[in-house]
């Protein structure tokens, strides 16, 4: 008599089939997280980290995006200066540097952040205002490009505050997205008066 070999064969089909699925890119999602860098061995700062593979496939993503002026001087204390995104933010600087919180973004959202970072590239010289277009302003836009709503009537020049502040402001928001908060802060009250800091970006 013949061994019967169907039920094993079904059942590797199955086994296939499944691996086929977990492997497929509908479980892959690309990150964002939203660091700010407070005085320390430079100025102020908050950018964006990007990891992980969109859900169309395609090679893993490890980006970092920030706006900076292409050079730090006082003149960025009298108006507008060059202004550049950068891309160069070391494994030392993102460790040195507080996290905000982390969420995965949809291919659309991944792409509307893409879309507005290329138009700060593009955006006409001189294009950094320490005032109106800095290092805060961009990462506001990211989020707002992926749904957020950030505040930019204040703390422009102060990043991490800004993101407290934002984070608080979006919470409901970022738990209903599953959003990892990396740090536990309450907005800090506005200052009346202080010291004139000039930050990196």
């Amino acid at each position: 008599m013949i061994p019967d070999f169907r039920l094993p064969r079904v059942i590797v089909h199955l086994a296939a089939a499944l691996l086929a699925l977990t492997a497929a890119p509908g479980w892959a999602a690309v990150s964002i997280t939203f660091y700010s860098k407070e005085l320390g061995a430079s100025f102020p700062h908050a950018f964006v980290v990007l990891e992980g593979t969109l859900e169309r496939g395609g090679p893993r993503i490890e980006e970092d995006y920030g706006f900076t002026a292409k050079t730090i001087s006082p003149a960025i204390l009298w108006g507008k200066v060059s202004g550049e995104v950068i891309t160069d933010h070391t494994a030392g600087y993102v460790k040195g540097s507080d996290r905000h919180f982390t969420l995965a973004l949809t291919d659309p959202e991944y792409d509307r952040v893409m879309a507005t970072i290329a138009r700060w590239r593009s955006a006409r010289q001189p294009n950094y205002d320490l005032d109106k277009h800095n290092c805060v302003h961009f990462v506001a836009e990211l989020a707002a490009a992926i749904g957020m709503s950030p505040d930019t009537r204040k703390l422009m020049k102060k990043p991490r505050s800004f993101l407290v502040t934002m984070t608080a402001r979006n919470r409901t928001w970022l738990t209903g997205r599953d959003a990892t908060f990396h740090r536990v802060d309450t907005p800090a009250a506005p200052r009346r008066s202080g010291p004139k800091v000039v930050p990196r970006a």
